[in-house]
């Protein structure tokens, strides 16, 4: 399974981004190899729509599951019709501290 968490940069020692579409990156994790692979998020300083497209790169990357922060009203109805699981973690950390908690 792949899942994509939000990141402010494109390493695992990065903090975690708590916003979805305003995301500097997106890390794409495959649990079956523990392999990180970061995406940098052309649509992060969109006028608007940033959320539907980041949901969009979501569905592309072939994500099964979405870590972040928040989500917004459209990028949830997006994920949602995707059955794409969203996961909100509200503390701060870091890219790598998700992974590990992920890999058990």
């Amino acid at each position: 399974m792949k899942t994509l968490i939000t990141s402010t940069a494109d390493t695992v020692d990065a903090p975690f981004d708590k916003r979805y579409g305003r995301a500097a990156w997106f890390c794409i994790l495959n649990e079956e190899t523990g392999e990180t692979t970061f995406y940098k998020n052309e649509n992060a300083e969109a006028q608007g729509g940033a959320g539907t497209k980041a949901a969009e790169k979501t569905v592309e990357l072939g994500a099964q599951k979405v870590i972040s922060g928040d989500f917004g009203p459209k990028a949830k109805d997006l994920l949602e019709k995707f059955n794409i699981q969203m996961v909100i973690i509200e503390e701060d950390l870091k890219v790598k501290d998700i992974v590990e908690r992920i890999k058990g």
